[in-house]
This record gives structure tokens, C-alpha cells and sequence, in this order.
């Protein structure tokens, strides 16, 4: 039996680290059904994880009390929490387990260090950065021992690491942490029951888009941290080159898509949020939508002639979920020059920008809108992307899962 333990932040799939873990769980039993998976939930709020037969334990909901005190460090209490909860489950079927494998930090800090050797079950920790990275870690002076503590103990004490990228593989390397070997490099994948090559004309017939205009687009469940703002500005200073160019932004939340949509007037972009036709004429136009089902995204994303990556929120764990799910659309990307993403995209089918560099976005969104449809390029895109689908995956964690198996002791570099 393998077990997974995840934390997922939405249970009805609005938010990337939802969907990964649900569709990642998906393809795991559809190939081991034998997969415990342990998931919290608060009450009796609708999940679409029971649809794989997940265990849902009651979600200790330490962290609803920032609503009174502010802090992080009551949200690594409501972890620690579950993480008890989970080895009190399992502690009666230990012998059962071949590994139990977990994508939240907290949570692979008590197993690695405590719940797996004294259950006698190798841990291995999904690692998606370093908790003393995290944009929304504890901020408190006192706690940065904390963090560092944390990031020691999930990262040396369990019996591997899967990292999203190779460039982390190679800094925890760097630091004396991991053997280049203890560490499974699994980037993120596509859902390829979704993402497929989408026909152009019939997507922006769809929308009310003009057939010849040319269209940027960007999908993302929120856009904090992802220089959309950027990716604005660039567009309003293509509008002279670039007649009529529009670029649609689907997702974010309200506060954020507001934010966009004062910049973009004080730009002198249209500004068109699906009411109506969208403006026409040579003005550019920006277009703002909320969050959609990922089926209806693609309609978006089919449109365009370009599809834009301006940011990226990690720098060495850098593996969006939209750059595969990109690349299986086929159109031409517009990413950051950032060894991370170079890993999954070679230079030559990507057109990529210094990062945070105005004038380098500009300068790569004018050449991917110039290059128009390469046929060849295209196609090699999407072969591409067919080594990332979740699947594969799933196959890689099992490969994982098999090589740790028969052992619980971590191999560290000693200095």
C-alpha cells in the first residue's frame, strides 16, 4: 500500500496545487489502486476528492483563527495537527505501507523526522521550494530558526525528495543536504484528457474575436507574484507595432483583475470582460475573465497566437502548470529565461526574456507575435509535452515509491 498524504488548498479544484494533487491521486490509483490517500476536510464540505476514493480525516482548523491573529504559524499548528492525526490512522497498518509520500511541508517535517522512523516506513517529500522561501511562510523575526528547522527535517530526514526541477536537485547538492541520487526529479504535468490542440477560427468565433487580430493570452487561478502588470504594460507599448492586439487574462481574483483593469485604462486599452462583443479596431484591447472551468479556459487559450509565462512565483522549483498544459496547445510561449523552465523548454522552441525585463517581454512577445504559425515548431511542442502528462507522473512517483522501499535510512552527504 502507498499512502499520500496532501493538504490541498481547495477541495473543489480552485487553486493549481488542488488540481495537481487530484489529477496526480487520479492517475496514482488508476495504476496502484491499492493508494491511500488522506486528505483534511472541515465538516461536511463537498470534496471533489472522494470521487477517487479518498480518506478524508477531520481538518483541525487551527488556521481560521488569523482571522483574529494574523500569523502563518497557526496554519504549521493546524498541520502539525493533521500530520498527528495521519499516523495515528495509519499506525495500525504500518506494516502495510511501502511509503507514505507527502506534498506538504509540515507535515513531511513529523514524518521524516518522527512518524516514519517510529513506525518503521520510509517518508518521501514532494518538495515544492524551500519553507524559508515561501512568499506566505511565518514572518515573525523569532521564527527563522523555525523555517530553517522545518526545511532540514523534511528535506535530510526523509528517505528521498521528488523536486519539480533539476536545478533544486542540484542546490540542495550544493548545500550539503541531499545525494544527487536520494533526489527524483518529477516535474508538473498537463491533464492531457483536457489539453489538446485547439482550432483558432472556431475559438475566436466562439468568443467574438476577430479573425485577424492579434491575440496574447495568460490563464491562472491568481496572478500575485506573476507580473501580469508587466505583461500590460508590454502589451500597451506593442499597440503602434500591433494594431487591434488584444490580450485576454483569465482567472485571478477580484481584487486583482480590478488592479489590471485601472492600469490598462490608465494605458488607453479597451477594456472588454465578456459583455457584449469585444471592442474592435485598431485600439488595443485588454480582456479580463474570471476564474472558469478548465474546459472553458481552453477556448481562451485556443485563440490566441501567443501564450504568455511573464513570471513565475519560485525561482529553482519553477514548474507552472500552464507551461505544459501551453505546450500541448502547441502555440508559440513567451517564458522567463530561468534555468528551471529551460529544463522543460528547450531555447529554440520558446521565446524567452531576462526576467522582469520590460523591454526584453516586449521584445519576445513582438518576436513569437511575428513568427506566426510554424507548423514544425508546433508539433515538437506538443510531442514534447506528451512526456508530462499526468500519467507519466504517476509513473515516475512509482518508480520512486519502488526504489525507496526497501530502504528508510536516508543516504546524506556528511561534510
Amino acid at each position: 500500500m502507498i499512502v499520500y498524504i496532501a493538504y490541498p488548498t481547495s477541495l473543489s479544484l480552485q487553486s493549481a496545487n488542488a488540481l495537481q494533487t487530484y489529477t496526480t491521486l487520479r492517475e496514482l490509483r488508476a495504476r496502484r489502486p491499492d493508494t491511500l490517500a488522506l486528505i483534511p476536510r472541515w465538516g461536511r464540505e463537498p470534496s471533489r476528492f472522494a470521487e477517487l476514493g479518498a480518506h478524508h480525516l477531520p481538518r483541525p482548523a487551527i488556521g481560521k483563527l488569523s482571522r483574529l491573529y494574523k500569523s502563518t504559524l497557526l496554519y504549521y499548528l493546524e498541520h502539525s495537527a493533521f500530520a498527528l492525526m495521519t499516523a495515528a490512522t495509519l499506525a495500525p497498518r504500518a506494516r502495510e505501507i511501502e511509503a507514505v509520500y507527502v506534498r506538504q511541508v509540515i507535515c513531511a517535517a513529523w514524518w521524516a523526522g518522527l512518524y516514519g522512523p517510529l513506525l518503521g516506513v520510509p517518508v518521501i517529500y514532494e518538495a515544492h521550494d524551500l519553507e524559508s522561501r515561501n512568499p506566505s511562510r511565518a514572518k515573525e523575526p523569532w521564527a527563522e530558526g523555525l523555517l530553517h528547522l522545518i526545511d532540514r527535517v523534511a528535506l535530510t530526514r526523509s528517505a528521498a525528495v521528488v523536486s519539480l526541477t533539476d536545478d533544486f536537485r542540484c542546490l540542495l547538492g550544493a548545500i550539503s543536504w541531499r545525494r544527487h541520487e536520494d533526489v527524483f526529479v518529477i516535474p508538473d504535468a498537463y491533464d492531457e484528457r483536457l489539453f489538446a490542440p485547439q482550432d483558432r477560427d472556431a475559438c475566436r468565433a466562439t468568443l467574438g474575436l476577430p479573425a485577424d487580430a492579434p491575440v496574447i493570452a495568460y490563464a491562472g487561478m491568481t496572478f500575485a507574484h506573476r507580473w501580469l502588470d508587466g505583461l500590460v504594460d508590454a502589451v500597451a507599448s506593442l499597440a503602434e507595432q500591433f494594431p487591434g492586439i488584444t490580450l485576454l487574462l483569465v482567472g485571478g481574483r477580484d481584487a486583482e483583475r480590478e488592479a489590471l483593469r485601472r492600469q490598462a485604462e490608465g494605458l488607453g486599452l479597451a477594456i472588454w470582460q465578456g459583455e457584449g462583443a469585444p471592442p474592435s479596431g485598431e485600439r488595443a484591447t485588454l480582456g479580463l475573465f474570471g476564474p472558469r472551468p478548465q474546459a472553458e479556459v481552453l477556448g481562451y487559450l485556443g485563440a490566441a497566437d501567443v501564450l504568455a509565462i511573464p513570471d513565475t512565483v519560485t525561482d529553482v522549483t519553477a514548474s507552472p502548470l500552464k507551461l505544459f498544459e501551453y505546450m500541448a496547445l502547441g502555440q508559440p510561449i513567451v517564458l522567463p529565461d530561468i534555468p528551471a523552465l529551460a529544463e522543460i523548454v528547450p531555447p529554440q522552441l520558446g521565446h524567452t526574456f531576462a526576467r522582469r525585463d520590460p523591454t526584453g517581454l516586449r521584445a519576445a512577445l513582438a518576436a513569437a507575435l511575428g513568427a506566426g504559425t510554424d507548423a514544425t515548431n508546433s508539433a515538437a511542442r506538443r510531442a514534447l509535452a506528451l512526456d508530462h502528462t499526468y500519467g507519466r507522473r504517476a509513473e515516475r512517483i512509482l518508480e520512486a515509491v519502488e526504489r525507496v522501499s526497501g530502504r528508510a535510512s536516508p543516504s546524506l552527504i556528511r561534510s
